[in-house]
């Protein structure tokens, strides 16, 4: 179907084609969805590099408000209670869902969903698929279903801003294609443009998770929040790939360990163990590379020996590696993953920009908190995207655009300042912060950002709530404020369209 075919006055459009924007697309259907995708269906997405699984309380000992309870006690006290009970309480629907769509997770013998183990899960609740390539499995179930979707085009484009009316409501997006700039008018604009972890040097995203999705809405006056809790998995293998592979999560609950060079353990004496929640397993790492430690995933024996079946994917990379699992341990080192923080949305993904909804990592739902408990990603994506079709489903129909977007002129980021942009991240807002280095790095960013580059502003973003944060909490770690204050959530609302320059305020919310 062609792009033009569309009548305005009814499209909706979805930015982004992981987990979040397909899974919305679907639930918008029959409505007129048009796609946007930085890439053709089913690449350069975060969510095919998912490995470890969804978290669902399908457990005969299980229940959502036990998975609930854990969500609240990684989230550091910023996790809403009733967010990640009605989150919990959709998992099994969910599952039931992609199942529906074909997707083929793994079984017992006897039929019942196999169920692993992560990090700081009270459970075994964590449901899988191809061992280790669940977020593959799931994404090409989406994608097959979005292709069959007669509702949904899909047109593979760039994100460069958003189109508003007289009033502030979000009425499309301006696009690039082939390096022209273009218009496209909507009814309402569902953003689902993923992370931030490509503005790290060390990351496991992909090259363009650098945050776009976030500074349009930035752009549009949204209001952000929490920006500074970053999640960096503990466990990236350290093989001097960019991005860094990943060694899931669920090795360690199958009974991988963390060592140093001389086989000692290194979550030694650290409550949970190698089990404990992400960002100290994270610190506890980076503060034994800090002192000189080579730090490994140990698997050897019998869990190594079955890794190419149980953990394909990890065996492939490791094997890309030249490593063997079942007699070498594994080298790792923290990189960054996730972000928890992103455009602030209520209970429905709504903005705080009228026409505007965001899904999936760059929303900032009130489900993950200061720090995200593994596998409650995909999770989270598809239970907000039912939600929001509903929600958008009440919006008006556009009638004109009072106030037509400026096109811009098509540039891409320079390849020396994106190097040292993730450098400056890297070194200044990473696992371990202070005053000093958060400075240097608003500092410098302040400077790529006044010289044009959007990646610096999107650091800058991130760099300056991260300073405002004068305590320790989950994924956020300051050296020089280690304890903490009473529970706050940070809400930056941008002055003018054009932040990140001009921020209003730093509040409580």
């Amino acid at each position: 179907m062609s792009i033009v075919a569309r009548s305005p006055a009814d499209r909706v459009i979805v930015v982004g084609a992981g987990v979040a924007g397909l899974a919305t697309a679907l639930q918008l259907a029959p409505r007129p969805v048009t796609l946007i995708t930085a890439a053709p269906l089913g690449a350069g997405t975060a969510t095919g590099w998912a490995q470890g699984g969804i978290a669902a309380a399908m457990g005969a000992d299980d229940a959502p408000s036990l998975h609930a309870d854990d969500t609240l006690a990684a989230g550091a006290g910023l996790t809403e209670p009733d967010v990640a009970l009605r989150v919990a309480e959709a998992g099994p629907g969910l599952i039931d869902w992609l199942v529906g769509l074909g997707t083929g997770f793994d079984r017992e013998p006897d039929g019942a969903l196999a169920l692993g183990l992560e990090a700081a899960h009270s459970r075994r609740r964590i449901v899988r698929a191809r061992g280790d390539s669940t977020g593959r499995t799931v994404l090409d179930a989406l994608v097959r279903a979005v292709q069959a979707t007669p509702s949904i085009e899909t047109l593979v484009a760039g994100l460069h801003g958003l189109m508003q009316d007289a009033d502030g409501r979000a009425r499309g997006v301006v696009c690039e294609r082939d390096g022209v700039a273009f218009r496209l008018p909507a009814r309402a604009v569902v953003l689902a443009t993923g992370g931030v972890g490509a503005l790290y040097a060390s990351t496991t995203n992909p090259r363009g998770a650098l945050g776009r999705g976030l500074l349009a809405a930035a752009r549009a006056g949204a209001a952000l929040r929490d920006l500074e809790f970053v999640q960096f998995h503990p466990t990236a293998i350290a093989a001097g790939r960019d991005p860094m592979p990943l060694a899931t999560e669920a090795l360690r609950g199958e009974g991988a360990r963390l060592i140093d060079e001389s086989g000692e353990p290194v979550m030694a004496g650290i409550e949970g163990g190698d089990l404990a929640p992400r960002d100290v397993v994270a610190r506890g790492i980076f503060q034994a590379l800090g002192r000189g430690r080579t730090v490994y995933l140990d698997t050897r024996g019998r869990l190594g020996a079955r890794m190419s079946r149980r953990f394909p994917t990890v065996a492939a990379l490791c094997a890309e590696a030249g490593i063997d699992p079942a007699v070498q341990p594994i080298p790792v080192r923290p990189a960054a993953h996730y972000h928890m923080g992103g455009i602030l949305v209520d209970a429905a993904g709504r903005s705080t920009v009228p026409g505007l909804w965001a899904c999936g990592e760059v929303a900032s739902t009130g489900l993950h908190g200061a720090n995200r408990l593994a596998s409650n990603s995909l999770l989270e994506a598809l239970a907000f995207a039912p939600r929001i079709a509903e929600s958008v489903g009440e919006a008006s129909p556009l009638a004109s655009v009072d106030r037509p977007a400026r096109l811009p002129q098509i540039r891409s980021e320079d390849a020396a300042v994106l190097s040292e942009i993730r450098g400056l991240m890297e070194h200044g807002v990473g696992v371990v912060r202070d005053a000093a280095s958060l400075s240097r790095a608003v500092d410098r960013l302040a400077e790529l950002s006044e010289r044009g580059s959007d990646a610096a502003a999107t650091g800058l973003l991130i760099a300056r709530a991260a300073l405002a944060r004068r305590e320790s909490r989950g994924a956020h770690w300051r050296s020089d404020h280690p304890g903490q204050l009473p529970a706050r959530h940070s809400v930056v609302t941008p002055a003018t369209t054009e932040a990140p320059r001009a921020l209003q305020e730093l509040t409580d919310a």
